[in-house]
């Protein structure tokens, strides 16, 4: 018989979605095993694009860094387009990769073999990855207690160098890609279809006089269209080219892909000094019938949704369903949070991939010649309808649902005008009061598994403020202490972040509520650094951070923000009270 090892999250596959689950378990000290059947890491990823909610979330990690170091920053998209067929391709315009607006973080470039190593050097010196190991089953006990965090209900069987092996798991991600086991196994299907049209796809080394080849391109000529992405370095490109219509993918060679890029580029050269990758591919968007089974075994990435390349997102939205997830079981497996918080994964994001698979759809006719020569779309028209998609290519589109850890009420744009309950929390430059440091204010909120109540105080030189903010901290002490645990620190599951108004200088740091500045940390120091000023800075301006957010600093707001930076409500300062019963709807009380 078969021994049987036992752990307490099993994750299917060490891609972008498994890794970034494996983050927070890692965060949590949640043990985990990851089972991948590849000989050991990716060594050439397929994926390239990095939205810059992505980069959002490599920052809140603190691995932005080095990725914004090496890769390439995508700031100007080129269209092209041939009014004359004979004459080849003239450029149409220049516009800006995305609004200045969307994110404080740029576009990027960079291998998802790169990606991935940024975050395994995360998961410390030996991390819990079975390579050569394929998964072959997976089973669910019928009669397990979804609330029973003692009992390891799902079997996992699977292979090992010729060897059999069997996991007994609190809980299982499917992160093993568009033929997963984990899905078959479940009996779930993909639903959806596929398209005629081909693609062909290549990294290369170009010899070529086009003068944006450094510059991501829409070109659509007479013969076909292709989209150019400059590769990380200074060197590769990725061409994505149409191929003619009847094209088969099992007739697609390099040399026809050369050829065909060739005419499209005219009247530039174009050759091909080396060929790094290539591929060819038909067009399908499919997502699975379900994405769970008993809230004990849940799907990510493509393992639940498939859809074309060209908007950037299977890499994206795959790592955001592992972000997702990831926090959500580590809460609960801590005994932090109720095990129904996990119901939420499956509420956010199969409406995610539903509207993914919907704009795809939408987004990939605008490259086939055809459907845009049948429904008059002109050069310009594609140009402006590409660019209107920035904001959900750049991943800030999502928005959850209500549910018990988003909170959405009728007034809150009457509160916060340019924050949103159930989309991601905006940034603004702000000044930390304890050092003049200038920085923007989501560095202070760090990936590491707590929520925050962000409050915006307004003028605190001002005795009324000063007074409100008082009265308001003991009720937040009072709330956080019910839920935090004696055995971590104060900030450890909820953490408290104030945002004031005016001249710092004119409040000193000690008349400040004791709530703002808790004792942390190996030397029980109190911490100075939750206290933020929106403040002339000495040396990056002002950043005018009430004015970004849409908070009248005469009657201040509370914001709440999970883990994964989310908003999950906002509230009016006099409505402290209300944070109580929302904590205590999903969170486990820790003190009567």
């Amino acid at each position: 018989m078969t021994p049987e090892e036992r752990v307490p999250v099993l994750i299917a596959g060490s891609g972008s979605a498994g890794l970034c689950a494996a983050v927070w378990l890692a965060r949590f000290n949640i043990p985990y095993k990851i089972l991948e059947r590849r000989n050991g890491p990716l060594e050439i990823g397929q994926a390239d694009g990095v939205q810059t909610r992505t980069v959002e979330i490599f920052d809140s990690f603190g691995i932005a860094e080095e990725m914004l170091r090496e890769a390439y920053h995508v700031l100007e998209i080129a269209f092209w387009s041939a009014p004359d067929a004979e004459k080849g391709i003239k450029r149409a315009k220049y516009e800006a990769d995305k609004e200045t607006e969307i994110s404080h973080q740029p576009h990027v470039i960079l291998n998802q073999a790169r990606l991935n190593e940024l975050m395994t050097g995360l998961l410390g010196s030996n991390p819990p990855i079975e390579y050569r190991c394929e998964v072959k089953n997976v089973v669910v006990d019928e009669n397990a207690d979804s609330n029973d965090l003692e009992s390891y209900p799902v079997r996992v069987d699977a292979v090992r160098d010729g060897v059999q092996k069997t996991y007994r798991a609190k809980y299982v991600l499917g992160c093993d890609g568009a033929h997963s086991i984990v899905r078959k196994s479940l009996g779930f299907k993909m639903v959806g279809d596929s398209s005629d049209a081909v693609w062909g796809v290549m990294d290369i080394y170009p010899r070529t006089n086009f003068p944006d080849i450094r510059k991501k391109a829409v070109i659509n000529s007479a013969v076909g269209n292709i989209l150019l992405i400059p590769r990380e370095g200074d060197s590769m490109v990725r061409f994505y080219t149409e191929l003619p219509a009847g094209t088969k993918v099992s007739d697609v060679s390099l040399e026809k892909l050369h050829d065909h890029a060739r005419k499209v580029f005219h009247p530039y050269e174009m050759e091909f000094a080396e060929t790094f990758w290539w591929s060819a591919y038909s067009i399908g968007q499919r997502r699975a019938d379900f994405f769970h089974q008993d809230h004990r075994v849940f799907l990510t990435g493509d393992a639940c949704h498939t859809h074309s390349p060209k908007a950037g997102q299977g890499m994206n939205v795959s790592l955001q369903d592992g972000h997702n997830i990831g926090w959500k079981l580590g809460m609960v497996l801590q005994g932090l949070a109720r095990p129904d918080i996990l119901e939420t994964y499956v509420l956010e994001r199969e409406r995610t991939a539903t509207e993914l698979i919907d704009f795809d759809r939408k987004f990939t006719k605008l490259f086939n010649t055809k459907y845009r020569q049948e429904h008059g779309i002109t050069a310009g028209m594609f140009a402006e309808q590409f660019t209107k998609a920035g904001r959900y290519t750049a991943g800030q589109a999502v928005q959850y649902d209500a549910s018990a850890i988003t909170d959405i009420g009728e007034h809150d744009k009457e509160l916060v005008a340019k924050v949103t309950v159930g989309m991601r929390f905006p940034t603004a430059q702000v000044v930390r009061s304890c050092d003049a440091k200038a920085m923007q204010l989501v560095k202070g909120l760090p990936a590491n598994g707590q929520w925050y109540i962000v409050v915006f105080s307004g003028d605190l030189s001002q005795p009324e403020a000063m007074s409100r903010l008082d009265e308001i901290s003991s009720t937040l002490s009072q709330t956080v202490q019910r839920l935090t645990p004696t055995s971590v620190d104060p900030d450890g599951v909820i953490d408290r972040i104030l945002v004031t108004a005016g001249d710092r200088k004119k409040v000193e740091l000690d008349t400040i509520p004791d709530f703002f500045t808790p004792v942390t940390g190996k030397w029980k120091m109190k911490n100075l650094g939750k206290i933020y000023a929106d403040d002339e800075s000495y040396n990056s301006g002002h950043g005018h951070a009430y004015e970004a957010y849409g908070v009248d600093a005469s009657k201040g707001a509370i914001v709440v923000v999970r883990p994964d930076h989310y908003v999950a409500k906002v509230c009016r300062l006099e409505d402290v009270e209300s944070l109580g019963s929302f904590f205590e709807g999903f969170l486990v009380p820790a003190r009567s």
